[in-house]
Parts: structure tokens; sequence; C-alpha cells
């Protein structure tokens, strides 16, 4: 198997040539724009990685890698409109760049094209992967949504929604390039778990560094999700753990729609470190970072490849970006 970088490099390639058309300008521009702003492209990777590992030919999966992430970032352009989010990698996003139209607009134009990528592997087994996890990241950017009107999310429903909407695409990256490789159900299988508990740990770190991260190396403005009172897995255990006058305060933070960003920021990242939720979410993030290796050993491949594949699982739940 090849360095991350080197399937990096190829991919990175791939989109940069990707040919929009040139005209309806305002269409491609924004999308062009935004897969410019690069990203980890873990996704795309996997799919490489995973196909490689397997016996197959990772430039047979090219197509199918390019695709994922175009539809990967299809969902950024339209969760940063319901996010109301002004900065993705440190740059404005698309819908605050141009508008919300065009973010939509765009990105439905971005599933398409990721859709045409994955048909090119000529899998009927690839494409009904695909769909079952697009369907599925939908049903998690709704729970997400939902939960956003609701104080009694529990830890469980957190979890569930976090594995719809982020991690069934790591698992789905990873199968998908065993399905191109022709590996066994069993190998493939096992590939998908090792991504989905990877894809877990993955969120749960970006539950920590929405909170705690240096915004010159995440990417985005911190506390994002306090302000918009997102239920992460810090807040539902912390309206789970606060008593008396923290019980109060945390309630008061909710329910205030006048604060200074940088107040309630502050308000809550203080309580919650009160509280002692971080490391609540550290010791989640590593019992999934464990799952995916326990899975990853598990695999009939080479141990330089199951090395590669621990390492990044280990990089990802412990990264700072």
């Amino acid at each position: 198997m090849k360095t991350f970088q080197h399937y990096l490099d190829i991919i990175n390639q791939a989109i940069a040539a990707i040919p929009y058309p040139e005209r309806p300008h305002q269409l491609y521009e924004p999308i062009s724009y935004h897969m410019a702003l690069g990203g980890k492209r873990v996704r795309p990777v996997l799919v490489m990685m995973a196909c490689d590992a397997m016996g197959g030919n990772f430039l047979e999966a090219l197509d199918a890698a390019v695709g994922l992430e175009m539809f990967h970032n299809f969902t950024l352009l339209h969760d940063d409109v319901m996010d109301n989010a002004d900065v993705r990698r440190g740059k404005p996003t698309v819908h605050r760049r141009w508008n919300d139209n065009t973010a939509i607009l765009s990105g439905d134009t971005m599933l398409t094209i990721a859709t045409q990528y994955i048909a090119r592997t000529m899998s009927w087994p690839v494409m009904e992967l695909f769909n079952k996890t697009a369907i599925e990241i939908y049903e998690g950017q709704q729970w997400d949504m939902d939960y956003e009107h609701r104080n009694d999310v529990t830890v469980a429903e957190y979890i569930n929604m976090i594995r719809l909407k982020t991690s069934v695409l790591l698992g789905c990256a990873l199968k998908m390039g065993a399905l191109i490789a022709d590996a066994d159900d069993s190998q493939a299988d096992l590939l998908y778990d090792a991504g989905v508990n990877m894809g877990l740990a993955f969120q749960l770190r970006d539950d920590v560094l929405d909170v705690w991260g240096d915004p010159k190396t995440f990417g985005k403005e911190i506390g994002g999700d306090i302000m918009n009172n997102k239920k992460t897995f810090l807040l539902i255990n912390a309206m789970q753990l606060a008593q008396g006058d923290d019980a109060d305060e945390l309630r008061h933070w909710l329910n205030d729609n006048y604060a200074s960003r940088d107040d309630k920021v502050a308000g809550v990242t203080a309580m919650y470190e009160r509280l002692g939720v971080r490391e609540l979410a550290e010791e989640a993030i590593a019992r999934y970072n464990d799952m995916a290796v326990a899975a990853f050993n598990q695999l009939k491949m080479n141990e330089d490849d199951k090395t590669a594949f621990v390492a990044l699982a280990n990089k990802l739940s412990g990264r700072t970006y």
C-alpha cells in the first residue's frame, strides 16, 4: 500500500482537473471555489487505501474516491446554510460569499456530479452502498435539526445521529474500496465497521475542537456549536450533570438570545470544564478508536497495511485540526 500522501496527491490532481462547464458561471464557480479550499480528503483516500489493501488496483477506485469527496462537500455547502456558518476551512462559506440560493443550487449540482463519478465504477453494489449511505446522512441531518428543539436528547440518541450524519460515510469509503477490489463480504464488512467507529471518534473530536480548538488550524470559528445551542456530546452531558446554580446558569445561556458571542462561548466553556464533560468526551473518543483499531486488526491483509490504517485512526482521533 502507498502512503497517505501518495493517494492524496492523485486525488487532489483529479479534483483540480474536474471539467466544470463555463456557463452558467454563477452555478459552477462556487463549486470550483469550494472544492479548491482543500480539506483533509480523508474519505477519498480511504477508498483508495482499502482498494489497494484488498488487492485491487487503486487507480480503478479514483472515480469513486472523487465522487465521494464531491458528495461530502455537497453536504458541507448545505450544512453551512443550515448552521448559518461564516467560515469553512479558513475562508468565507459559499452562502456568505454568494448567497443561500446559490449554495443550495450549487450543492445540488455537486450531488449529481458525485453520482456521475461513482456510476463510472459500473458496479451496482457500489451504487447501492452510496445511495444507502446518502439517505442515512440525510436522516442524520434531520435528527440533528430536530434535536435543536429538544432538551431531553440522550447520549445514545446523539451517538446514533452522528453515526448517520458523519460516521457512515467513512464506513462507506472503506467498504466501497473493498467492493471495487472484489474483496470478500466479511472483509468489506469489517472495513465498514472500522470506518464507522473511526467516524464516531472523528466527530466527537470535532465536538471537542469546536470548543477548545485553535481557529487557525481548525478552519472554523470556535464556539459555533455553543452559539447555535447544538446538542453535542458535550452539551448533552452538561445538561444531565448540571445541578443547582450550574443548571440555572446553563439554562440562562441556552435561553439568552442577546448575549455576545465572546460572553456565551466563555461562559459555557467554563461550565463544561467545571462539569468534566471534556474528559467524558476524551474517554468516548478513545473507546470508539479502540473499536476501529480492533476491526482493522482482524482484517486479512499484510501487517504494514494494518499498521497504516491503525496509524491513520489514531491520528484522526487525536487531531488538532
